[in-house]
């Protein structure tokens, strides 16, 4: 049997059937580095495998799709900036800052896709924005700068690399800003075996509570969870 470590506040782990996956366990987690790597799921697409010091959920490396895959699937997505609906959705980041952050302070919008209906928010509200997105606006040298706040909306669970690139948003965030990280959380093994979030081919790695604290920790920062799917991150003057 394989029993996976209880972990608090949101992994919520059940012994189950021990099981010989195709692919062997990641090297090591890859937000917080801890080879303690355990076995949570497996479907017919992949397995997922539970970081037991940091609680992320993570894909193998060998089931990434490729760039030029990645991007077919965010070019399917048909987010309008003046979609009503898209726009409600994205206020569960954008009310946090703005009930926090006056205009015109300089915001960063990461992860923004083709259209940016976030930033654009934000612009109509006042705020100096900036945008960053790995394969729509790849120009790395806003992340240079510092910002007040820093928005990340559905892009947590696409990055390959979430140590360096969250660490390297914290550095661009000014003493007293807001990081706003909106993503799916990982509730219990039972909820993410039936769970859609792990349909997207592109999603790889799976946020919990437990892992939001840890982030905090790290960072020694507070973090408030603010929806279900929106933590916000502040950093200590």
């Amino acid at each position: 049997m394989i029993t996976c470590r209880q972990m608090p506040n949101s992994v919520s782990t059940v012994t189950r059937p021990a099981s010989k996956p195709d692919l062997p366990a990641p090297d090591a987690c890859t937000l917080c580095g801890s080879r303690a790597l355990s076995l949570y799921h497996e479907d017919h697409r992949r397995p997922y495998w539970v970081c037991e010091d940091c609680s992320l959920v993570q894909v193998p490396a060998a089931c990434w799709l490729s760039a030029t895959a990645e991007k077919a699937e965010y070019d399917k997505h048909e987010n309008r900036v003046d979609d009503p609906g898209y726009r409600r959705f994205l206020a569960r980041s954008f009310n946090p800052v703005s009930a926090a952050i006056r205009p015109p302070a300089r915001g960063l919008d990461f992860g923004c896709g083709p259209g940016p209906a976030l930033a654009a928010m934000f612009t109509e509200a006042g705020y100096d924005m900036a945008l960053f997105d790995h394969f729509y606006f790849p120009d790395e040298s806003v992340l240079s700068a510092d910002y007040d706040f820093i928005t990340a909306t559905e892009v947590l669970e696409h990055l390959h690399d979430p140590a360096a690139w969250l660490n390297r948003l914290w550095k661009c965030l000014k003493s007293g800003g807001l990081l706003v990280v909106q993503t799916k959380r990982v509730v219990s093994q039972e909820h993410f075996a039936e769970w859609h979030y792990t349909r997207d081919p592109t999603h790889v790695i799976f946020f919990s509570i437990a892992t939001l604290q840890w982030l905090a920790g790290q960072w020694g920062a507070k973090v408030r969870l603010t929806d279900p799917d929106v933590a916000v991150f502040h950093k200590q003057d």
